[in-house]
């Protein structure tokens, strides 16, 4: 009974890590996308799909931080109400997430400082890998130390987006998408000292994390530059304009504005 009790004791000391943590997550993509939309180069004018996941997208933001706050502050009832609802949230994340993809490509127009083919492969595996943890986590959500950990290495695998946009991308071509992948590493790394520094050890739920996140970004690598990658871009953009676009090749720069 007495390590019971040191255990729940234990994870409640570490709440103001995973709430302090989604904060901070939720600043970078936040202020990401902000920046976009302050320089210029995002707007209101954009389709009506990539509003639709905008939508979808920061709805999920706003989940995690108030069930992180849920959970660690309560009531324990709305974290668990809630709860059944990002389930749901997920697949229509899975959704939109495939929607806006296909659609960007069939329309030629993923952004010029990544491959057209390696766009359209790491963001799907990305959006698998968020969903995979987030089940991983919804199944072991009775294991607090597990559900918690796994819940924030999903959100992790998500900050790529945020962290590119506050990011000069265009100077790290060809690396674009590696560099904006790596900073949401920081937040894993801050979990598992924690730990080291709590238990004199780290939660493997932190290994499996890191494993899942490092094994998609070096499986995108593989298929990206593989015949299935190319069938793979073949049968998304056949009969559109994308078809047109060289798959492994980075588009020339937009002229500059004004």
């Amino acid at each position: 009974m007495a390590t019971v009790a040191d255990d729940v004791g234990a994870e409640r000391r570490d709440d103001g890590f995973f709430l302090w943590s989604s904060l901070l997550m939720a600043l970078v993509l936040v202020a990401g996308f902000s920046v976009q939309l302050v320089a210029g180069r995002s707007s209101f004018g954009a389709p009506w799909y990539v509003h639709a996941h905008a939508l979808v997208f920061f709805g999920w933001v706003v989940i995690y931080v108030a069930q992180t706050a849920f959970a660690t502050r309560g009531p324990m009832r709305l974290h668990r109400l809630l709860g059944w609802v990002a389930v749901g949230w997920v697949v229509a994340m899975v959704i939109a997430g495939f929607t806006v993809i296909a659609l960007k490509i069939r329309a030629g127009q993923a952004p010029f400082f990544f491959q057209p083919q390696h766009f359209l492969i790491a963001n799907p595996l990305i959006i698998l890998l968020f969903a995979s943890l987030t089940a991983a986590a919804v199944s072991m959500r009775r294991q607090t130390d597990w559900h918690r950990r796994l819940h924030m290495c999903a959100m992790i695998a998500l900050l790529g987006p945020g962290f590119g946009r506050l990011l000069p991308m265009p100077l790290l071509i060809p690396w674009s998408y590696q560099i904006a992948n790596l900073p949401g590493l920081a937040f894993l790394a801050a979990g598992m000292i924690v730990d080291h520094r709590r238990t004199g050890e780290v939660h493997p739920a932190w290994w499996w994390g890191l494993g899942a996140i490092l094994g998609v970004m070096i499986g995108t690598e593989l298929i990206v530059h593989s015949p299935l990658g190319s069938l793979i871009y073949e049968a998304v953009t056949a009969g559109s304009p994308g078809a047109a676009v060289a798959p492994l090749e980075f588009a020339p720069p937009p002229p500059p504005m004004g």
